[in-house]
């Protein structure tokens, strides 16, 4: 229905034959005039995590590989009338623009995703996809930044600084700077363990809040708090990340609620939680979402 074999037959015709075709698409692109719509929320879906190699949903990691399967869930998470747009990398940007999927949505492009999953460099995150000069000549609506904090990794600096001149350089212009800012450590074993206590999300909170020579256009993407008086630790509009999904869709879209019932908070952005739902059916993951979004603001 949305991904037909001839529309993707297409698709990889224009991959092969006509790069150019993807900077008319952007060109063509109708912009929404606001990020807010009418509901004064605002509701993405995710699609950055292949581009760090962050593939696996629950014990498949390789679900996200398969790109098609991957475009087809966009695409009927985007027809649904309560999402605004889509967050991604460059890549996926572009087969959705070719594949007309975003006129009149909010379109924000992916910046760091150098730091790949699993990494031993993973939290020194570089900007390895779009730049602000980018976002701002394909008419992007803002760019997204990731900035893992680790007080014992030195690969935090780089991250950090980066993301300042982004935050400043995308202000500049006019857009928006969502700055995902996550406190992290390393367990025993090494690997990344992403911190949920509020004192140390309210201080990722307020570093990223600081970053740039000025907030005016920055906006954060944290993940829902149990306790949610963390975030009061801004002025800042702030988008609730849904993040991975747990295998209970009930118990992830409740998780959400008392966060989005927050002043600061404008919406959602979920990925992996309403493109692979475990019963398969992307459009009822998206619609239940959606009424909780409602029903919170």
């Amino acid at each position: 229905m949305y991904l037909t074999d001839e529309r993707w037959r297409e698709l990889l015709r224009i991959r092969a034959t006509d790069p150019a075709a993807v900077e008319r698409a952007y060109t063509k692109r109708v912009r929404r005039p606001n990020l807010l719509g009418n509901k004064d929320t605002l509701f993405l879906v995710a699609a950055d995590h292949p581009a760090r190699g962050a593939l696996g949903v629950g014990s498949d990691r390789t679900a996200m590989a398969d790109r098609r399967t991957l475009l087809e869930r966009l695409l009927i998470a985007l027809a649904h009338p309560a999402v605004d747009g889509v967050l991604g990398s460059p890549d996926v940007v572009e087969e959705l623009l070719l594949l007309d999927a975003l006129d009149d949505k909010v379109v924000i492009g992916s910046m760091n995703r150098g730091g790949l999953a699993g990494a031993e460099w993973e939290i020194d995150d570089r900007f390895t996809g779009y730049d602000a000069d980018a976002l701002v000549r394909f008419r992007l609506d803002g760019g997204k930044m990731l900035l893992r904090l680790d007080d014992a990794d030195p690969g935090t600096i780089p991250t950090l600084h980066a993301c300042a001149q982004a935050v400043s350089e995308l202000a500049a212009h006019g857009l928006m700077a969502m700055v995902e800012p996550l406190p992290y450590h390393r367990d025993e074993s090494g690997a990344l363990v992403m911190a949920r206590d509020a004192p140390a999300l309210s201080r990722a909170i307020t570093v990223a809040s600081g970053l740039g020579v000025t907030s005016a256009y920055t906006w954060l993407k944290i993940p829902a708090p149990q306790d949610t008086s963390v975030l009061d630790a801004t002025t800042l509009p702030v988008l609730v990340l849904g993040g991975a999904p747990s295998g209970d869709p009930a118990a992830d879209l409740a998780s959400w609620g008392g966060a989005l019932r927050h002043d600061v908070v404008r919406g959602l952005v979920v990925g992996r939680t309403l493109l692979y739902p475990p019963d398969g059916d992307v459009a009822a993951a998206v619609d239940a979402a959606a009424r909780l979004l409602q029903a919170a603001r």
